[in-house]
């Protein structure tokens, strides 16, 4: 099979531990846009999450951002397609993350929002290796709600980082009966899109545009959230860092994220 797209994840995936692409795998990806593969990032992170690195994806144009809640256009700087979650289910989930005490993380096609006090204290939910990046790009907002009802139609996806696994859990279970997509994506975060938006439906729409079969594409990744990608992918590809249920659904596990597991999987499929 001649693949035509490679869809990469980013923490965990092409990003290493100190979440900094290796020179390895910039080459293998810049060979691949060389010959034509459309390589994209597919990404739980927004926008302004994905500044430090556009410089390193070159010639990316497309990307499946937002766990496939929006796709983009990097060289029109636009997006394809965009999906919000309804005002009163983020309403909903708002006051489960105040309950808990959770820090509440606002997406939309260009900001991250979140409240001054959680971004002070990142370590206390599990997140503080993403410290300096949200204390560059957040927007601060300490009423969630306001910025909601100021913003119709604009929040396409919420995560709520817990303080531990016993308040995660809690909120899972009440979010579980709301109509939404839930992943984990860190320790004790819980990411919710609208129903049925995930990296897998994100990269159906990318290659319904793209006009590319779904069969002529491979996607890497190692978390929760990489789940529906690999199993629409035609070809699924794991890191080795990733959890033995990831797995199940890969068609090829690759090296971990520290020793380029995407140069040496790019180097054997393509």
């Amino acid at each position: 099979m001649k693949y035509k797209l490679l869809a990469l994840d980013m923490d965990g995936t092409v990003l290493n531990s100190q979440k900094k692409i290796s020179p390895r795998t910039k080459i293998a990806i810049s060979e691949l846009l060389k010959r034509g593969v459309y390589v994209v990032v597919s990404t739980g992170r927004n926008l302004a999450e994905l500044t430090d690195y556009r410089e390193d994806f070159g010639a990316m144009n497309y990307g499946i951002i937002i766990s496939g809640g929006l796709i983009y256009d990097f060289f029109k700087d636009k997006p394809v397609k965009v999906h919000a979650v309804d005002e009163k289910t983020i309403f909903r989930l708002i006051d489960f993350g105040l309950e808990t005490q959770a820090m509440i993380h606002l997406h939309t096609v260009h900001k991250s929002v979140a409240r001054e006090e959680d971004i002070k204290n990142m370590s206390a939910f599990g997140m503080g290796v993403y410290q300096g990046m949200f204390d560059k790009i957040c927007e601060r907002y300490d009423d969630p709600k306001k910025y909601v009802r100021e913003h119709p139609g604009e929040v396409i996806k919420v995560n709520l980082y817990h303080r531990d696994r016993e308040s995660r859990d809690k909120n899972f279970e009440r979010i579980n009966k709301l109509n939404l997509s839930i992943s984990y994506a860190e320790a004790f975060n819980l990411e919710m899109s609208p129903a049925n938006i995930t990296k897998g439906s994100g990269l159906r729409e990318l290659c319904d545009f793209l006009k590319i079969d779904i069969s002529e594409t491979v996607a890497m990744g190692d978390a929760d959230n990489d789940k529906e990608i690999l199993q629409a992918a035609g070809f699924s590809v794991a890191m080795g860092n990733a959890s033995d249920e990831i797995k199940k659904f890969a068609d090829f596990v690759t090296l971990d994220n520290d020793n380029d597991g995407v140069a040496a999987a790019i180097e054997k499929i393509f």
